[in-house]
């Protein structure tokens, strides 16, 4: 690979990484006013709301950008960046096509599930570096859940894995058929569910609930530091709703798809995070301990079940 070639790709993965959780966040917009009869999104700008999303954007420009004298001021002004960089990362190693993908890398599964979980870490720069006692408690309490759903989220991954014979997330969308629509499902339900909760995004999100311990721990940032969480949280939709798409529907397989697999691959992956925004509109949040005893004890049993159903298949079409 050239350093053209490089560069291009690197350049390639930047814009949609900036472009794809921006249209993301203008669809929760419209979601929302449509499905909770808001009508504030619908009007700025004049048609269909158009300008809600640049309105968000001069708001948070306007606000003042504050760090409290307690903070470890490094480790504070750091954490937003390494929010948004882990997803980066792992949208490196997502291909939309046999041929569109920045980085194919042979085990590009396991490297996108390890980058991701660089979240974990910068919730808890963020919780520590804000010198506020309410950050530090919604820090723990994230990374506690994050922890926790990082479990049936790898066990579900490694049941697509198992199926294929291949731990390239390419080489399980040249595996794919039909017929894991079926066999996959429980596997499927565990890792839109365990996704969901590790983007702490509702019903999973009580460790950044006002109502439960003010914001988390983002509790002491303001201004464009605030906004880069939100749209690290967009950006791991995407990433979540893409890994989702080409692990269990298929990724650009479908008619034409020599033609128009990327285009399939879009459709996909906008369908999945249609259904993340989906529940967030339509079910209430869970208490911390229902959290956590949904995770261990319906989650991780359904996705060992899973794998065995995988392994029983595996070994019978053998």
């Amino acid at each position: 690979m050239s350093v053209l070639e490089i560069v291009l790709r690197s350049v390639a993965v930047l814009v949609c990484f900036m472009v794809l959780p921006l249209v993301l966040g203008q669809a929760e917009h419209k979601v929302m006013a449509h499905m909770q009869g808001r009508l504030g999104p619908m009007k700025a700008g004049g048609f269909h709301g158009w300008a809600q999303l640049i309105a968000d954007g001069v708001k948070f420009a306007q606000k003042e950008d504050i760090v409290p004298r307690a903070a470890d001021k490094p480790v504070f002004r750091l954490a937003p960046a390494v929010s948004m960089f882990s997803y980066l990362l792992a949208l490196v190693a997502i291909p939309f096509t046999p041929s569109t993908v920045a980085g194919d890398l042979p085990a590009s599964l396991v490297y996108v599930l390890a980058v991701s979980g660089i979240g974990t870490v910068a919730t808890l720069m963020a919780g520590f570096g804000s010198g506020n006692k309410y950050a530090m408690l919604g820090a723990f309490r994230s990374a506690a859940q994050l922890v926790s759903y990082e479990v049936p989220l790898i066990l579900a991954c490694a049941s697509f894995a198992m199926a294929a014979g291949s731990l390239s997330i390419g080489g399980i969308v040249h595996a794919w058929h039909p017929i894991w629509l079926l066999w996959q499902l429980p596997g499927a339900i565990v890792l839109l569910i365990a996704a969901t909760a590790e983007l702490q995004r509702p019903p999973f999100d009580m460790p950044v609930a006002d109502s439960e311990v003010v914001m988390g721990a983002m509790t002491e940032y303001t201004g464009l530091r605030f906004a880069l969480f939100l749209l690290s949280e967009y950006a791991g939709i995407v990433v979540m709703s893409a890994l989702f798409a080409a692990l269990y529907l298929g990724g650009w397989n479908g008619p034409f798809d020599g033609a128009l697999g990327f285009v399939w691959m879009l459709l996909k992956t906008a369908a999945v995070a249609f259904v993340v925004l989906w529940v967030r509109m339509s079910w209430p949040r869970l208490r911390e301990d229902q959290l956590q005893r949904f995770a261990w004890f319906f989650l991780v049993p359904l996705a060992l079940f899973q794998l065995a159903l995988t392994a029983a298949g595996v070994i019978y079409t053998a």
